[in-house]
């Protein structure tokens, strides 16, 4: 559907595609990814009438009319060549919306307001290529689509184009994976972005090349077959397993798991004062489904028992490490690693897919239930220890503080580490500052909460929080105190024109755990954990 909205290009010598906006009922259903048939051209018309509403196919239909008798009266036209920083400074309508597709560069300014996905999404694409975003939804490779997409050409890519910059190799980065176009960069070295909200909550599953990325350090290059994991402690057996051995020796074990980054909204509360960290929006969260073998499985196979005198901790220790070489690190209790009900993963798929690079191949920790600096990526060593992680991201860091701590009073010796998350909830659309049409209007967003606590209430209001809706929760019901997985809502409601809304949501968890109202309350130097009630202003037009 994203790529729908790139269709739209720069005028021919015809008019324009008029701007009525297509109706959201089939953009519903190809956003969840659903697909039409891809038949001949007898099935067109239905097809294109599904995906751009009665009008805008008879504006189509019209307008390659047209063209073909343009086609046949002239020769075909010589394109001019463009590069693609020139093409990136076309990002907005008022600036033109161009985009390319291969080597063709194509102007879908008028095309925008069409998108059966809404502007938002299409605009994602701005300026850059379609391709990351086509992939998405397997609507836009029916030859349709390209069809339509060429009514827009204005130009062809330069030649030297096609060569990509060679990265320079002291960079300590210079390995990193290529990303998807579409995340939110919040910063380059070491690599960490997030979704655009308009695609946040479109399904349960997160594709991969969109969920979240937190890196710590430089991704390491693991060749999959020399790879092998120690699992090593006191009482037990040391273990070196290999990938095959995780595969093969234990039962493949499925779970579906969010994982939410302790800073996820953290630009909120640096709004309230300055934070030290990385300044997520509202999509460092993300939600698949993981493949692998149980931890507790590996530990019971190497002799660590169920049941263990004390406090005891299970240490993760990645392959990605600092110029001194000292890897990223963390622990979680040993009780949840090895409880039957905790679900820890040593996972090897994502999605039904081996996992990307960027989370982790070839073996990574999923935590359900707990915060993602938990989750170790890339491990190369599991421990049981009486004591925890000594990893600086264990012991100073990901911590939670009062209000009044600052960097002069800290004390990260005096706080515990933060494992289970409160309860989170935030808008996913409409988008801040947004002006939306008068009629209807379908508030969505995501609700999770930490520890296995289901989501049993959204609230949303629409006044600021003076008076309150229900909001409908998606997704299968989830097992109670296995609840691992984000909930999807949404809330249609009736905007009535020439009015500014103050749309606000909570969530409540199976615990009657509610969000604070405000961020200030909770504020903190390193503004993690930060769950109060989301707000989004938005006008309505007359």
């Amino acid at each position: 559907m994203l790529l729908l909205r790139a269709v739209a290009g720069r005028r021919l010598p015809l008019p324009p595609l008029p701007r009525s906006r297509c109706p959201r009922a089939g953009a519903a259903s190809f956003a969840r990814g659903s697909a039409p048939g891809a038949g001949g051209r007898g099935r067109a018309a239905p097809v294109l009438a599904a995906l751009l509403g009665l009008g805008a196919v008879l504006a189509y239909g019209e307008r390659r009319r047209r063209a073909a008798q343009a086609a046949q009266a002239s020769p075909a036209p010589r394109y001019p060549l463009y590069t693609r920083e020139e093409v990136g400074r076309h990002r907005s309508p008022p600036d033109r919306v161009w985009v390319t597709h291969g080597t063709e560069v194509f102007d879908i300014t008028d095309f925008v307001e069409l998108h059966p996905g809404g502007p938002e999404k299409i605009l994602l694409a701005a300026g850059g290529a379609l391709e990351p975003f086509w992939a998405l939804y397997a609507v836009h490779q029916q030859p349709h689509v390209l069809e339509l997409l060429h009514e827009y050409k204005v130009g062809e890519l330069s030649p030297e184009e096609a060569a990509a910059p060679v990265p320079a190799a002291e960079d300590p980065f210079a390995g990193d994976p290529p990303r998807h176009p579409g995340l939110r960069i919040n910063s380059q070295k070491p690599f960490n972005a997030e979704p655009p909200p308009e695609l946040l909550a479109e399904r349960i599953l997160t594709p991969n090349e969109l969920f979240f990325v937190r890196n710590h350090l430089p991704v390491p290059a693991v060749d999959a077959e020399s790879y092998r994991l120690r699992v090593e402690g006191p009482g037990g057996r040391e273990l070196s397993l290999s990938l095959q051995d995780l595969r093969t020796r234990f039962p493949k074990h499925e779970v579906t798991a969010t994982l939410q980054c302790a800073g996820n909204r953290r630009a909120e509360m640096s709004r309230v004062r300055p934070v030290k960290g990385l300044d997520w929006d509202i999509g460092a969260i993300s939600t698949a489904r993981w493949g692998g073998a149980r931890l507790r499985d590996v530990l019971l196979h190497a002799g660590f028992g169920e049941e263990r005198d004390g406090e005891w901790h299970v240490c993760f220790e990645g392959l990605d490490t600092d110029v001194g070489g000292s890897p990223y690190g963390a622990s979680i209790p040993y009780r949840k690693a090895v409880s039957p009900d905790g679900d820890v993963l040593l996972a090897y798929e994502m999605n039904g897919a081996e996992l990307p690079r960027d989370h982790g191949f070839p073996l990574r920790a999923v935590v359900p239930g707990v915060v993602g600096a938990r989750n170790v990526k890339w491990l190369r060593r599991v421990a049981v220890s009486p004591a925890e992680s000594p990893s600086h991201w264990q012991q100073n860091d990901y911590k939670g503080f009062a209000p009044c701590v600052d960097w002069d009073t800290v004390d990260y010796s005096g706080a515990p580490a933060i494992q289970e998350l409160p309860v989170q909830s935030a808008i996913t659309h409409p988008r801040p500052g947004a002006a939306v049409p008068p009629g209807e209007l379908t508030v969505k967003g995501y609700a999770w909460s930490g520890g296995g606590r289901g989501v049993v209430r959204v609230d949303v209001s629409l006044d600021g929080g003076r008076t309150w809706r229900v909001a409908r929760l998606a997704g299968e019901r989830q097992a109670p105190g296995r609840s691992w997985a984000w909930t999807l809502w949404e809330l249609p409601v009736e905007a009535a024109g020439g009015q500014e809304l103050e749309i606000v949501c909570k969530a409540v968890d199976s615990s009657y755990n509610v969000q604070p109202d405000t961020v200030a309350p909770i504020w903190n130097l390193r503004g993690v954990l930060s769950n109060a009630w989301h707000r989004v202003r938005v006008s309505v037009g007359p």
